[in-house]
């Protein structure tokens, strides 16, 4: 399979990962909202437990949107978003770790995490917008340590600006007319 149309099929099938982004951004805000109503540690198990959900949801979007939310079974950049979810469970150890000498670095940590693993997401979607979103999560974060904001600061950036930038990768995906049906190898 060409590595354009690899692109463009996982851009069609996940739309363009928006989907994904849009379902992460929203987790982000219940996890705030959890902070101001209940805990710290409530708001972090928020995040962690929702986060297993990101995908399904993801992918059961994809389908109400009409995307097949299936990439073809020869695109060898369905490896690559796999093995990119690596980066999130090393970046959770560590920030669950950080955790319980300083709480308020929990979701910067985060931040910093997932905006690594988008900066990979240009390779799997074609999409050049993941790498604005990678670093303003990443500087996000840094910022937030920096400044020693409050904890639920992150989260609220964290989910803020997924949604947002979720919105222009649907945009950008839409303008993807290729269908993945006309990727066969």
């Amino acid at each position: 399979m060409n590595f354009k149309f690899a692109q463009s099929d996982m851009n069609f099938s996940y739309f363009g990962g928006g989907a994904g982004v849009l379902v992460s951004g929203i987790i982000w805000c219940i996890a705030g909202i959890t902070a101001m109503l209940y805990s710290n540690q409530s708001s972090m198990l928020v995040l962690f437990f929702g986060g297993m959900f990101i995908h399904p949801l993801a992918l059961l979007l994809s389908k109400v949107l009409k995307r097949s939310g299936k990439h073809q079974q020869n695109n060898p950049l369905g490896k690559l978003a796999l093995e990119s979810t690596i980066i999130l469970f090393v970046g959770l150890f560590l920030a669950f770790f950080v955790a319980k000498l300083k709480v308020e670095w929990f979701f910067p940590i985060m931040l910093m995490t997932i905006g690594v693993r988008y900066l990979i997401f240009n390779t799997l979607y074609g999409i050049k917008t993941y790498w604005i979103l990678g670093a303003a999560l990443m500087f996000s974060g840094m910022l937030c340590i920096l400044l020693n904001t409050n904890f639920v600061i992150g989260a609220f950036i964290g989910g803020i600006t997924e949604v947002i930038f979720s919105l222009v990768i649907f945009k950008q995906s839409s303008a993807s007319t290729l269908k993945s049906t006309e990727y066969k190898a």
